[in-house]
């Protein structure tokens, strides 16, 4: 243990990181950016060559950090698995989504797993910071590395740290956002937390691997039980003709015993959508019941179907049937500022617009095209002209580099679905 330590603490060790996506990315640059020599390991050809040309496909790296580190040797990407054997650590970020039943889906895990477990050796620091369920560490990947007959806590170490990425974000990123680390025994924590203390601002080391596993479940639990709750306050209001978005902002005024949550079309990213699910469904593994997460789930789930209903009754009072109707779908991406499309719930009211009839378009200036099987024509003009083209527009997602408030008082009416026109009160608008 002693010997991996003094490794990391002279920047001598040769860090891995498995996936070079959203977190892998992020966290290599920054091993990099630290003195340390990274190798990046990816299954996408095209993504190895990309960091290995210095060309950066995540917003949270720039193309200079990027080319700052690659061409100063501290940073390689390969495609080449076999060389996990070179490593002294390495960390799994690769994608946990959810199958069709909602189901956690950890075959990227296992996967992963199923390449280090051939090029386990002493000394060797595994760490996964995939979100998952509590257990996944000691139960899927423990005892698949034990095989090769060294024992963790002495011949390796094995802990979880949950990555805690928001993409955009100017203000946390991977070096300042406090970083969580769980060990499989007391020696992992201490090894893990010695890896990341050369990097990060602070380490938070916690009793046991599953406490850091479900950590990360709760933050995001927490998100999507208090969105879905303001959800449902933001349609009772509008059933009895308040505005929510000024029943929020007075009730924020309050120094404490509140914070302020705020309505939207439907929960998006890589996150808050799938994360909750994964801790519900380990409880009914466990006899117990997650009925707060399971209606938050509904609640939030319901939301693109009923910003359908608002741009049916708004083209209804404009005795327009959304049949055949022109919408504009404004912001695809699932928050402001980035590219980023995953579970974006966008894409559902987009396809549910098409399901009825509509002639669906859509409009974003970091998004440069929908995947495949979403139907929509992309709209690239953003003037007040182009826009009276449309029946109806839906503000989905509202970048701040779109002037939305061209849209007062436009021909077609308006649904904002994120208060994105704020303190225009024209006649077109129609708030969620």
């Amino acid at each position: 243990m002693e010997e991996i330590r003094r490794r990391f603490t002279e920047k001598k060790a040769l860090l891995g990181v498995l996936g070079l996506g959203y977190v892998g990315l992020p966290l290599a640059v920054s091993y990099a950016k630290a003195g340390f020599r990274v190798l990046g390991f990816e299954l996408a050809a095209d993504k190895a060559a990309a960091v290995n040309a210095c060309e950066s496909y995540i917003i949270d790296v720039t193309s200079e950090d990027l080319a700052a580190v690659v061409q100063s040797g501290h940073l390689e990407a390969t495609t080449d698995f076999d060389r996990l054997s070179e490593v002294d650590s390495v960390n799994i970020c690769v994608p946990t989504p959810l199958g069709k039943t909602r189901d956690p889906d950890i075959s990227y895990i296992q996967s992963a797993v199923d390449s280090i477990a051939p090029a386990l050796h002493e000394g060797m620091v595994i760490i996964l910071e995939s979100t998952t369920y509590p257990g996944t560490t000691e139960e899927v990947i423990l005892p698949e590395l034990e095989k090769t007959g060294l024992k963790v806590g002495e011949d390796f170490f094995l802990a979880f740290s949950p990555e805690r990425v928001d993409p955009g974000n100017e203000t946390y990123h991977t070096i300042n956002i406090p970083k969580v680390v769980g060990g499989v025994t007391p020696a992992c924590t201490q090894v893990a937390s010695a890896l990341y203390s050369q990097v990060m601002d602070t380490v938070v080391p916690v009793s046991s691997v599953r406490v850091a596993e479900t950590v990360k479940l709760l933050e995001n639990t927490f998100r999507s039980v208090n969105i879905a709750l303001v959800n449902e306050i933001a349609l009772m209001c509008s059933a009895m003709d308040i505005d929510v978005w000024e029943v929020i902002e007075g009730a924020a005024t309050k120094p404490f015993g509140f914070m302020p949550f705020y309505p939207g079309p439907g929960l998006g990213g890589h996150c808050i959508p799938i994360d909750p699910f994964y801790l519900s469904w380990k409880a009914k593994q466990a006899g117990s019941e997650a009925r707060f997460i399971e209606l938050a789930g509904q609640v939030n789930g319901a939301m693109p179907r009923h910003v359908l209903s608002l741009v049916n009754d708004a083209l209804n009072d404009k005795a327009k049937a959304i049949h055949g109707s022109r919408v504009l779908v404004v912001g695809v991406a699932y928050k402001p500022g980035i590219d980023d499309l995953r579970e974006s719930p966008a894409l559902d009211i987009l396809e549910l617009l098409a399901g009825r009839g509509a002639d669906v378009h859509w409009y974003d200036p970091h998004v440069p095209e929908l995947p495949s099987g979403i139907r929509g024509t992309h709209h690239h003009e953003w003037t007040r002209e182009a826009v009276d083209d449309y029946d109806a527009v839906v503000v989905v997602t509202p970048h701040a580099d779109v002037d939305h408030a061209l849209l007062a008082d436009a021909k077609p009416v308006v649904i904002d679905t994120r208060n994105a026109l704020k303190g225009l009160d024209a006649a077109n608008i129609v708030k969620l």
